[in-house]
């Protein structure tokens, strides 16, 4: 299951989602499509879950939104702000 690591704060804006590491006082700013994906994450959907959403709200491939939400994800894992 995805989560948000301990002392990063989420916040759902107009624009998307906003991700504010507490520990290194960076902030990050998914854009709807983004949030989309970590919200269905966050939500205990898996990857295919999310990929569905993305298909479901936008005229994208399905390919196309495998690719973006894996990238969202890895990046967010990466900058350690999402735990698997």
């Amino acid at each position: 299951m995805t989560a948000v690591r301990k002392g990063v704060l989420l916040a759902d804006t107009e624009y998307g989602t906003a991700l504010l590491d507490q520990e290194s006082a960076e902030y990050w700013t998914l854009n709807p499509t983004g949030a989309l994906v970590l919200r269905t994450l966050l939500d205990g959907g898996t990857l295919e879950d999310a990929v569905r959403a993305l298909t479901d709200q936008y005229d994208v491939s399905p390919d196309q939104a495998r690719t973006d939400a894996e990238d969202i994800v890895d990046e967010l894992t990466t900058a350690g702000l999402l735990t698997r």
